[in-house]
């Protein structure tokens, strides 16, 4: 998945940036050196978030409905991010790669009368024309994972009715393709569909999707009854190329960099306001108000990752590309991924496993990272949850190479609990964004008032941590202003040595 790199400076009259400029929000008027958490959060006004919004859904309407990387609506938010800092008076770079666009252009199935809503999975390859078609069969072992779970069931020429669980989606698709089949849908063992990918192109693969429990336990009734069922699926898989937005502050050691990141890009299944404008646009916010700070002891760096929802690829472009020596200079990174959730709940990385057991390493300073944004809810009386320390998002790279890590994430495609709704509000039973990855994860199905408290948040942990990261890494920093930008160097992201 990972392609070439290469950098390059985005001049201030960026093509389409005259169309853009009557989207620049215009905030109310704040502290001209927002220098602390309390003026810095102050700073962050709804209005101003708002309007970030607002300009992202335009551009995804004016695009073919989508922000998705490989496409102009990616092109177009890129570049609404890239005037907004550039006014601001950051430097912006752009980092560039190749991935594996995909895009959903047929998806259905039917069987004995009843249509399905199957979502068809990452990597599968498309049906024939027409569909396949033929009667259904189910493993001896519902998971279907290898030929000793299929029992000696014979599927050929059938359509495989597997159960999620146990193994990879790969595994199960291989196993069935083993035992004859033609096809494969996965049901869910949780609530909603399964939205899955198989990790990567395989010749071996048959055709493959996903659907709900629900779902599934009715085409279980059918398998064996001799029902035929058709399943069509059809998508665009193909390589592109996109980038990542970098920018950092003018201020600030170069040997200690605070970094905070979240995904630009959409699904092309729609805009994707929550997933990820909303941690787009407070980044945005939060970067526009740390550029008024006249002096900072760290270097805080920003990141708007492209082609996460093809499997994290900015992000691991981006790490990749790092020597250890610079790897080592980031203090921690901080990742905002779904800000703005319309059933949300209040939650923070579970990096000291309160909570959650981590499915992944936690590297040290991740703890103390966790404490920044729980040390500030506590202090303005603000309930929170944990959420699970699982490496889902742009963080897994920089978690996987031991650097330091938090977060915040109002919910996806987890579903509330009666508890979470008496603290938060909202309604249990339900996932926390019910248009995730649809059409509808428009602006109209943000809550506002949760993207605002997460986006001061966001602001207080990029102010107390451009001071100080003494908690995380042991630095106390002097701090010093001047600095050349790193583009001057041999390399875009080469700092001077550790002079701690």
């Amino acid at each position: 998945m990972h392609g070439r790199r290469q950098t390059a400076l985005v001049a201030a009259a960026a093509a389409g940036g005259l169309a853009l400029a009557s989207m620049v929000p215009v905030g109310a008027a704040v502290a001209a050196n927002p220098n602390n958490s309390k003026k810095m959060t102050k700073a962050i006004t709804q209005e101003a978030l708002a309007a970030h919004l607002e300009a992202f859904q335009g551009i995804a309407d004016a695009n073919g409905g989508n922000r998705a990387s490989g496409n102009p609506g990616y092109e177009a938010s890129a570049q609404y991010v890239e005037q907004r800092l550039q006014a601001a008076g950051y430097e912006t770079e752009r980092q560039y790669f190749e991935f594996t666009y995909e895009e959903t252009l047929a998806e259905t199935l039917t069987a004995g009368g009843q249509e399905f809503d199957p979502i068809v999975m990452s990597y599968s390859p498309n049906t024939p024309e027409g569909g396949v078609t033929g009667t259904l069969a189910a493993p001896a072992t519902a998971t279907g994972c290898t030929a000793a779970e299929w029992g000696g069931v014979d599927a050929t020429g059938q359509i495989a009715v597997v159960s999620r669980g146990v193994c990879p989606f790969s595994d199960k698709v291989l196993a069935a393709a083993d035992a004859g089949a033609e096809g494969v849908v996965v049901y869910n063992i949780e609530p909603g569909p399964v939205n899955g990918t198989l990790g990567e192109a395989n010749p071996a693969f048959v055709p493959a999707a996903g659907v709900s429990p629900e779902e599934g336990a009715a085409l279980l009734e059918l398998v064996g009854t001799g029902t035929e069922a058709t399943l069509v699926l059809e998508q665009i898989s193909e390589l592109r190329e996109t980038f990542n937005v970098i920018a950092e502050t003018a201020t600030g050691r170069d040997d200690n960099v605070v970094m905070l990141g979240a995904h630009l890009d959409s699904t092309p299944e729609g805009a994707g306001i929550n997933d990820n404008a909303t941690g787009s646009a407070a980044l945005l916010e939060t970067a526009i108000q740390l550029a008024k700070v006249n002096k900072l002891n760290n270097t805080v760096r920003f990141a708007w990752w492209g082609a996460e929802e093809r499997g994290l690829v900015g992000a691991w472009e981006y790490v990749e590309g790092l020597s250890q020596a610079e790897r080592d200079r980031i203090a921690t990174y901080l990742n905002f991924d779904m800000v703005g959730s319309p059933n949300y709940v209040i939650g923070v990385y579970d990096a000291d496993e309160s909570t959650y057991t981590a499915p992944v390493d936690v590297p040290e300073g991740s703890i103390e990272s966790e404490a920044v944004f729980t040390d500030y809810f506590d202090s303005i009386g603000q309930p929170w949850v944990d959420v699970e320390f699982s490496g889902r998002s742009d963080y897994q790279p920089f978690i996987l190479n031991g650097i330091p890590a938090s977060g915040l994430f109002t919910g996806g495609d987890g579903v509330k609990t009666e508890e979470e709704a008496a603290v938060f509000g909202g309604t249990a039973g339900i996932t926390y964004d019910p248009n995730y990855h649809t059409p509808a994860d428009t602006i109209d199905n943000v809550d506002m008032d949760a993207m605002t408290i997460m986006s001061k948040a966001i602001a207080h942990s990029a102010i107390t941590l451009a001071q100080d990261t003494s908690a995380i890494n042991g630095k106390r920093s002097a701090g010093k202003s001047g600095k050349p930008h790193p583009q001057e160097g041999a390399h875009p992201h080469e700092h001077a040595e550790d002079a701690a």
